[in-house]
């Protein structure tokens, strides 16, 4: 049986209001002061962190998952509830906490890897691997309010996983990042969590928490109101975003999973289908293989403005491609209560072999959030197979070729024939397939 490494028990924070200081100063000598208002930032939450498993929390900026990730660091205490940890644990919370300004990043690193628990002859052996790591040059020997944001991340990160812990926090800390820095901390992520480190990762990146977490846990004004597959929290909490002003989000089963549907309904998906070059309706495309899908809606109110747009994702809910009509200047104006509308969207299926799902969304705006008709996730699936295609990996296929040049010296054949040149050159031009 795995080890649970985290359990939160119905966990929740109050930000409480005293009639005065003396009441707020014998609340903290244990005299039981009733409050004269508290604030609940977050209530009831409860759910455990397994040994080598990785939870990604998200939800709108004021949800309360940062003030959730304090509590589990240490860095604040729970108004209620509950809180076990085992093993040593390493946190990157906001930007910056914990480090004094007026130090140099070298300075901050020794006195982080001491708090960590590192002994003196560690930490002369890890500050020299941070300071690698983190690329800053002479700036780790100068004060860190001489820093940038992403310079700060750079040394904050570093530290934060000079050893590999058994849980790692996360909190959004990597988003003032630049992409070369990013990709870097992903791969040790990725590298911990193949070593056994649980994580606890928050980000507004659905890409990143789908490819990097087990599950995902949505909060929604302090409360936790879904704990499950990444792709379909994150589903379900785009619905929660176009739907602020008319709730309405559904899910229902499709398969072994979840779907999502979210809209007022004024316009509605009659029907779905993707279709070959024949005009054939098809389930199984093959790799580069030109295909059109077709959408039939109906409007069942008077609407201002329609756009018409489409998601194809992997089996793990990561987004390949997605586009809409706003974004092509293809809106339509003025649709009137009764109408049929019928969109084609045509393109080459450039996949890796698998499996994919559309969602497909009818909106007011470039975005559900402007005003959202209708959202359907995963309207419908289809498998991508390599039936004519040289053998490739990855999640695209790019029509590529190859040119390869070989080069011998002279004299290289054993002198059986004289060469006016000192190199002959062998070239060949080769397309896939041929």
């Amino acid at each position: 049986m795995t080890p649970v490494l985290l359990s939160v028990d119905n966990v929740g924070k109050a930000y409480l209001e005293f009639e005065s200081e003396w009441h707020r100063a014998a609340r903290l000598f244990g005299i039981n002061v009733r409050a004269s208002r508290e604030h609940w930032v977050l209530r009831h939450i409860t759910f455990d962190l397994s040994a080598g498993e990785a939870i990604g929390l998200v939800g709108q900026n004021g949800a309360g998952k940062s003030t959730l990730l304090r509590m589990i660091a240490g860095a604040a205490t729970p108004t209620e509830g509950s809180l076990t940890r085992i093993g040593r644990m390493s946190a990157l919370l906001e930007l910056g906490l914990g480090f004094n300004s007026e130090l140099t990043g070298r300075q901050n690193c020794i006195h982080s890897a001491g708090l960590m628990g590192l002994s003196p002859a560690q930490i002369e052996t890890v500050i020299p691997e941070v300071e690698a790591f983190a690329e800053v040059g002479e700036y780790f020997d100068l004060p860190v309010r001489t820093y940038s944001s992403g310079m700060q991340m750079r040394v904050a990160f570093s530290i934060a996983t000079a050893v590999r812990p058994d849980i790692l926090i996360v909190d959004e800390a990597l988003a003032v990042g630049d992409a070369y820095f990013v990709h870097k901390c992903f791969s040790r992520i990725r590298k911990f969590r193949a070593e056994g480190t649980s994580l606890l990762f928050v980000s507004h990146d659905p890409g990143a928490v789908q490819a990097l977490c087990d599950r995902a846990i949505l909060i929604d004004g302090g409360l936790m109101v879904k704990d499950g597959n990444p792709r379909e929290v994150i589903d379900y909490y785009n619905g929660l975003l176009g739907e602020k002003e008319n709730p309405n989000v559904k899910t229902m089963q499709v398969g072994a999973g979840t779907a999502t549907e979210s809209g007022s309904g004024d316009v509605q998906v009659r029907s779905i289908s993707l279709l070959n070059a024949l005009g054939e309706p098809v389930d199984y495309v093959s790799v580069g293989e030109p295909v059109t899908l077709v959408v039939e809606a109906e409007a069942l109110s008077d609407v201002d403005s329609l756009v018409f747009g489409y998601m194809i994702r992997d089996r793990l809910g990561q987004a390949m491609f997605g586009t809409n009509t706003a974004l092509t200047d293809q809106a339509i104006s003025a649709v009137r209560a009764g109408a049929k509308v019928e969109f084609r969207a045509s393109f080459d299926v450039v996949l890796g072999v698998g499996s994919y799902s559309v969602s497909v969304a009818l909106t007011k705006t470039e975005t559900h959030i402007g005003g959202n008709y209708q959202w359907l996730d995963m309207a419908m699936v289809f498998t991508v197979a390599n039936t004519s295609k040289d053998r490739f990996v990855g999640l695209a296929w790019l029509n590529q070729s190859f040119s390869t040049s070989v080069q011998y010296q002279a004299g290289d054949f054993g002198g059986a024939a004289s060469h006016s040149a000192e190199f002959n050159s062998l070239n060949k031009s080769c397309r896939p397939g041929e």
